[in-house]
């Protein structure tokens, strides 16, 4: 659906161009970003999106970028009276409260790349877990995993999604932060305890924006022979520099790409690093 075209006629002709291309659909709750200069036709916007989207039923707006450890932003509500949801996803549900955690539909094609490569006898770490949509379809698969997640609400969210798409028998959620590994895995706390000598064959690292310190940290939580799927945030021309850094870490640098633009000139990369 094109909003410019649905709104031609309801604002005027100069202030069309304000209107944004992009929202996002979780489940039956809408997300866009109105500027400021249409703030007296935020309504007639939030009314004519749901119109064209028949199974949306709230519409919020976003005010704030995502903020502090919980990575959650900040909502202005149109319309509607509830912003929990049920959310599907390349054969998964996720029951949310979009105003409490942090979900990102526009990765769906990326997550389903990353897990369809993971085999039944894989045990894959993902910190940042979130809500689950990383975590559900590597259990999917037949994988072990180990759920890290700092946010109580997405924590609370995760395990129930492990319940509504049956996979207790596979998934372990640590309520904690990644700032701590590998010292939270240790005395027994998870898979990846230093006594046991555990390592996991794979890691899954959805990193927020800002931080980006963490591959050391998970690197030493992964055997030799192990994948680590790492994202990162940067501007295209630190690529080449960035690249020779992971593979003086002992990585081999087997794939990247571009997952979406966040910022001007700033875009989600993707890495899939093989630990040497």
């Amino acid at each position: 659906m094109n909003l410019r075209d649905e709104m031609r006629g309801k604002v005027e002709a100069s202030l069309l161009g304000f209107i944004p291309k992009r929202f996002d659909v979780i489940g039956s709750v809408a997300v866009i970003s109105i500027p400021e200069e249409l703030r007296a036709f935020k309504k007639e916007i939030a009314e004519t999106l749901a119109s064209k989207r028949k199974n949306v039923r709230t519409v919020l707006n976003k005010v704030s970028k995502l903020e502090g450890d919980h990575r959650v932003a900040g909502f202005e509500l149109l319309l509607g009276n509830s912003t929990k949801t049920l959310h599907r996803e390349n054969g998964y549900v996720y029951a949310l409260d979009v105003e409490s955690v942090f979900f990102n539909p526009r990765l769906y094609s990326e997550r389903e790349r990353v897990t369809a490569g993971i085999s039944p006898s894989e045990n894959v770490l993902v910190p940042f877990a979130g809500v689950g949509p990383f975590v559900l379809p590597a259990a999917g698969r037949g994988a072990k995993v180990l759920a890290l997640e700092i946010n109580p609400g997405a924590c609370a969210c995760l395990r129930e999604n492990i319940r509504l798409n049956r996979l207790e028998d596979r998934v372990s959620v640590i309520m904690g932060d990644a700032e701590t590994l590998p010292w939270l895995l240790k005395g027994g706390k998870g898979p990846g305890s230093e006594n046991s000598g555990f390592l996991f064959d794979r890691a899954i690292v959805p990193t927020p924006y800002g931080p980006d310190h963490f591959l050391g940290k998970v690197s030493q939580c992964v055997k030799k022979g192990g994948y680590i799927h790492y994202y990162t945030f940067k501007p295209a021309e630190q690529l080449p520099p960035l690249v020779e850094e992971y593979e003086n870490m002992g990585f081999e640098v087997s794939f990247y790409r571009r997952c979406g633009n966040v910022a001007p000139g700033i875009s989600r990369w993707v890495f899939d690093l093989l630990k040497k």
